[in-house]
């Protein structure tokens, strides 16, 4: 097919042409007509145009190309009539097409838009339809067509982010220079350590202003930080503008606009209408109350508003022909590349796959568990509910690349010098197995496979689909052992239940799980928590929506709290109840801190589409995640009571009885101002004013009861004069678990999943002492296993990365002891990179 045909088939949008007779498609069968009702008050009307093996291409005539978000809303009810598809929508005035199609990226379903307003624009996805075709004659089944599909649709993130952090650090340093009134006595700006970390902190509230611009979140202006530099360049010396655009706008946005909630008619005037964000980014940052003279040049921004603008801001996940296009998985990246150069910290990036694998075998058996005990049993039962889908499932919970080129009767289908050496009780086994070194060939192969490692998993899908037409898998523990897709599993239980409680236990179960990464960086695993958690709750509100439908007095608190409390969506709804409520996180380094709470406003924010109609743009306030997301030394302070008990003993016993008894009642207090902080930001928008009175008493709560417990701390540590109580705060920054989570370590007994990457660095390099801890180890990665047993509560979980050095070196057999021990069950996993 020539460049004109194809700019021919689109500009007539003859899509079932362009499918059927050019790229080897076939006409649908059955039904054609598809109906998505209700999102956001529009129905969508879709006619399938093609098939292959099931999978199928849809057309949809629109008045409007719909949203990321809206997209997203509708692939969860088409799933259920078409699972895999791509969805071409058209708009009926003019000429504008986006297609949208399902991946899995990285276990999770994500949407990935192509879109065009020209035939010009439309260059990129000509290059992207010899991917999408087939021969006539082509053999194909549907794991083919998705993974087709698939490679076509994937965007090729990792170039477009290692270029963008390129001139990121390039701009960064220039910036740098530009800022005055932090140490000004430091000639050298890279030794310069505050100056440093506020140019990070400015360019991170930069980018999120960028992020949120191109949405049309400030003043429905794209290009509003340009602008308004502009604006405060051409009116320098005229009313308000004196001073420096820092000083005489940037600053006063942050703090004032997107950090306060009151609007009036100069304010306006100024800065237009932006949203009140709450979320503590935009609040006075430490630096800022630490220093009070601080300017930056306007020539800062001139030249990174410069680097800005070469580059496609987007919230949602798209491809252009550009390779400009970037998104909030950017920042994390940049965090990577940062870290990088700070590894003397243990600090080391973990890809989505692996926090994916860890998060799903930690997370959601913790949940079956939860729900096993509060909901019918019969459900658990060997023959209940729960195993007879799993045992009537077939290989659909065997992962693709498992059985990828399997078939049951494959030994009848692969060479004979190959199915000879099948059989082990025939003489001359090595003889018979004489070509089972050699590369797998298509379409058998894994990459880079050999015949012997490809009959050895093809066995293995044998075994697998035997114990499970066999009813021998019952346990979700199985999950692991046998490494099924649970987030699947987990998800079709969900989908097709009859039975409302077992959705009503389970919603309330993720409502109520409290997920601990204690070493988390910049949030890889908090990340991966969510993804896991995001479809679950969505497919519960699904069904609680449909129960109550039938049944008006069924499920009616939990969806008043939804159609009530929040006038964002439900997508907000969800991301905003599993920050506050599941998700919690504590890292040494400030920056990072700051990086996780900045990626998981965005993710957000990207949900929501702007209304100017509505307050506050249709945007509810951002949760404060600052007492989720802290910043402390994992490994040095009081973990537990019996911890803080354990430095009591000594002294006069009615001084020890009086310290106690005040450090529990703070502890108390500190706890209910968390919980009323917390219940404020679960509620309207009209309560917004009290979440500043009540996070500064909660601060002043916390900060004085941390003041107790750090100088007891020191007394205990320090016996001698070698080191004053602020050196000693500043290089061991100890952070005291049970009064920053007491609701949690108190109450529930300690984090109900603890995921993570903990540090590698050896004990030697560190510039703060370790007490307390039952052995002495060379690495921090042992004392953080040993410490966050002390942060789990009964029958919790905790999956871990850690260095090969656990399981096979002498110097570490004390550990392992001591992990089998605590332990009731331990499973380990190698990953060869």
């Amino acid at each position: 097919m020539t460049r004109k045909e194809f700019n021919q088939y689109i500009q007539e949008a003859s899509f079932q042409e362009l499918f059927v007779t050019e790229m080897g498609w076939n006409n649908p069968k059955g039904m054609t007509d598809i109906l998505v009702s209700h999102i956001d008050e529009i129905d969508y009307e879709m006619e399938a145009i093609a098939e292959r093996n099931g999978f199928q291409i849809l057309t949809c005539l629109v008045e409007k190309i719909p949203t990321a978000s809206t997209c997203k809303k509708i692939d969860i009810k088409l799933r259920q009539q078409a699972h895999d598809y791509i969805c071409i929508y058209i708009e009926q005035q003019g000429f504008h097409h986006q297609w949208v199609a399902p991946v899995n990226k990285v276990e999770k379903r994500d949407i990935v838009t192509i879109e065009y307003a020209s035939v010009a624009q439309a260059e990129f996805l000509y290059t992207k339809i010899p991917d999408l075709s087939f021969d006539l004659n082509e053999d194909t089944t549907i794991m083919d067509v998705k993974q087709r599909i698939q490679g076509a649709f994937m965007v090729n993130s990792e170039k477009i982010t290692k270029d963008f952090y390129a001139g990121f650090k390039k701009e960064h340093t220039q910036f740098v220079k530009y800022i005055t009134g932090i140490n000004d006595e430091i000639a050298d700006d890279k030794k310069n350590k505050e100056k440093q970390w506020y140019a990070s902190v400015m360019l991170n509230r930069l980018m999120f202003c960028y992020f949120i611009q191109k949405k049309g979140f400030l003043d429905m202006n794209e290009n509003y930080l340009r602008d308004k530099l502009s604006m405060v360049q051409r009116e320098r010396g005229e009313n308000e503008f004196f001073q420096s655009f820092y000083k005489g706008f940037l600053i006063h946005l942050f703090h004032e606009g997107l950090n306060g909630h009151q609007r009036n008619e100069a304010f306006l005037s100024k800065y237009g209408r932006i949203p009140y964000l709450n979320g503590g980014m935009f609040d006075f940052h430490d630096i800022e109350k630490m220093f009070k003279d601080i300017d930056i040049d306007d020539e800062a921004f001139l030249h990174l508003f410069d680097f800005f603008d070469k580059w496609r801001w987007h919230l949602d996940t798209r491809i252009t022909a550009s390779g400009k296009d970037i998104n909030p998985d950017v920042l994390g990246y940049i965090f990577e590349q940062y870290i990088n150069d700070r590894a003397q910290m243990g600090a080391y990036y973990t890809k989505e796959d692996i926090t994916e694998y860890i998060g799903k075998n930690c997370i959601l058996p913790f949940l079956f568990d939860s729900v096993k005990k509060t909901t019918s049993e019969k459900d658990f039962k060997e023959k209940g509910y729960i195993w007879q889908t799993l045992q009537q499932s077939g290989d659909k919970y065997i992962y693709d690349a498992v059985k990828h080129g399997y078939t049951a009767d494959w030994l009848s289908l692969i060479p004979g010098e190959i199915a000879e050496g099948v059989d082990t009780t025939q003489p001359q086994l090595l003889e018979r197995r004489s070509h089972w070194n050699e590369r797998t060939p298509e379409p058998f192969n894994l990459p880079t496979e050999i015949w012997r490692e490809t009959i050895e998993r093809f066995q293995r899908c044998d075994d697998l689909l035997q114990k499970i037409t066999a009813g021998e898998i019952h346990e979700i523990n199985d999950f692991i052992t046998y490494n099924l897709d649970i987030r699947q599993f987990t998800y079709d239980l969900l989908l097709h239940t009859e039975d409302q409680l077992l959705v009503e236990h389970f919603y309330h179960a993720m409502q109520h799980v409290s997920i601990l990464d204690p070493t988390c960086g910049s949030g890889a695993f908090l990340f991966a928590a969510m993804n896991i958690l995001e479809p679950l709750y969505e497919i519960c509100i699904t069904r609680m929506e449909e129960f109550h439908q039938k049944n008006e007095k069924l499920f009616v608190a939990e969806l008043e709290e939804i159609s009530k409390k929040y006038r964002s969506n439900i997508q907000y709804f969800i991301y905003k109840s599993i920050i506050l409520r599941n998700l919690y996180g504590v890292d040494i380094m400030e920056e990072a801190v700051e990086i996780a709470k900045l990626r998981l406003f965005l993710k957000m924010v990207a949900v929501v589409e702007v209304n100017p109609r509505l307050d506050n743009l249709g945007l509810d306030p951002l949760p404060d995640i600052d007492f989720n997301i802290r910043c402390g030394n994992t490994l040095v302070g009081y973990a537990t009571e019996k911890e803080l008990d354990n430095d009591l003993n000594y002294g006069d016993m009615f001084a020890k009885q009086e310290f106690k008894d005040k450090v529990e009642l703070e502890m108390e207090v500190v706890a209910r101002a968390y919980e009323q902080f917390k219940d404020l930001q679960l509620t309207s928008q009209e309560e917004a004013s009290e979440f500043k009175e009540s996070k500064m008493q909660l601060k002043a709560k916390l900060s004085g009861l941390n003041d107790l417990l750090n100088h007891k701390l020191f007394s205990s540590m320090v016996s001698d004069a070698s080191i004053s109580y602020e050196e000693w705060l500043s290089s061991h920054q100890p952070f005291h678990w049970l009064a920053e989570y007491y609701h949690i370590m108190h109450s529930n007994g300690g984090f109900d999943v603890i995921i993570g990457n903990p540090p590698y660095v050896e004990t030697r390099k560190i510039n703060y002492s370790l007490e307390g801890y039952k052995n002495r180890y060379s690495n921090l990665y042992a004392y953080c296993i040993e410490r966050f047993y002390n942060l789990n509560a009964q029958a919790s979980r905790c999956s871990l990365i850690v260095p090969m050095s656990f399981t096979s070196i002498r110097d570490y057999e004390l550990l392992r002891m001591y992990v089998i021990n605590q332990y009731n069950t331990i499973y380990t996993s190698q990953i060869m990179r």
